[in-house]
């Protein structure tokens, strides 16, 4: 695996879209392709401070680097199988990966090139993976239909349970909260209570299987995007999770599967914006309430969006099937010259 000692940029076109037509109005949005640091296609993204992200993928390794300088910083080599998920403990240098060969390493960017921590347990790929806001559990979720909530200090599984058909495919720790959400391939929602592990709401069941969520920092908010083809389902759906199970506006316009859905940081007096990225090789901006498409760009010749990272407002950090990780620039710019 190379360093990543040099990086190009592209001028893309972010487009204003509308019922899924492409406007008259282009944006310029700079993007910046990296060289590839995995062997192979990149399952996830994530940030580990405002400089540094950490991006799992097929070749089994866990890659930190400088995403400001395009530089590598550390590849972490213990999982045998594809790295399905990678998240970080905000403020920390705490990393967990969660992959193919059923288990979740967690690993340290000041500790060494071993992990630290090892999470078995599960019988089937582990999915889901997320951290609660002390800092002190992990929740996952797996296609074995199994979530378990784990203490991350002695690695021990201390709630587990079981529902038939639900093969998880995203986990989210709601801030601030004792509660965690996760879709599943059963196309439902389930909000789960850590305290006690158990479902305290199921949302309607969708048409498609449900396949990553999101929620807002102040935690009032739930977007959950849907897999699809030719423009049936590949939608993302916006919920209340003050009044569960509660749809509050549909993200439509992508063609195939909707890989990912984010929340994107509000700056001071801005609206409040969602992102999603797709099968189709695209990421559409939305306008959060009103489900309006705010702009639309086409990364050609990247295969499927997998996964998307926001950094602050104005910079977002996409997983790409076949060119790595591309870094949108000028987010803010296209959203300030609609009209």
């Amino acid at each position: 695996m190379g360093k990543l000692q040099s990086k190009f940029r592209k001028r893309s076109e972010l487009y204003r879209a509308s019922q899924g037509e492409k406007a008259d109005n282009t944006f310029d949005s700079q993007v910046v392709q990296y060289e590839p640091a995995h062997q192979g296609s990149i399952s996830s993204v994530t940030n580990l401070s405002p400089d540094l992200c950490v991006s799992g993928g097929s070749d089994q390794a866990v890659v930190v680097y400088d995403w400001k300088q395009g530089r590598m910083c550390q590849s972490f080599q213990g999982h045998n199988r594809e790295v399905t998920k990678v998240v970080c403990y905000p403020g920390s240098t705490w990393i967990f990966s969660a992959s193919r060969d059923k288990t979740v390493l967690m690993w340290d960017l000041n500790q060494g090139d071993e992990p630290i921590q090892e999470f078995c347990g599960h019988e089937l790929v582990v999915n889901g993976l997320a951290i609660s806001p002390d800092g002190r559990k992990l929740c996952t979720g797996s296609r074995d239909n199994w979530m378990c909530l784990w203490d991350i200090e002695s690695a021990k599984c201390e709630q587990r349970h079981n529902i038939s058909r639900n093969l998880v495919t995203h986990v989210c720790w709601v801030p601030g909260s004792s509660s965690i959400v996760q879709t599943s391939e059963d196309k439902t929602i389930r909000v789960w209570d850590s305290r006690t592990w158990q479902v305290t709401n199921t949302f309607p069941a969708k048409q498609y299987i449900q396949t990553h969520c999101d929620v807002s920092p102040n935690g009032n908010y739930l977007v959950s995007s849907s897999n699809g083809f030719g423009g049936q389902g590949c939608e993302a759906t916006l919920w209340d999770l003050r009044q569960p199970g509660c749809k509050v506006v549909e993200y439509r316009g992508h063609l195939q599967t909707t890989a990912c859905c984010v929340f994107i940081p509000t700056p001071p007096g801005g609206t409040a914006q969602v992102a999603t990225s797709s099968h189709d090789s695209s990421i559409k901006i939305w306008d959060q309430n009103t489900a309006v498409c705010l702009g639309t760009l086409s990364l050609d010749g990247a295969g499927p969006l997998v996964y998307l990272a926001p950094n602050d407002s104005n910079n977002l950090l996409c997983a790409s099937f076949s060119n790595g990780i591309n870094h949108i620039q000028g987010i803010l710019q296209a959203r300030g010259n609609q009209r």
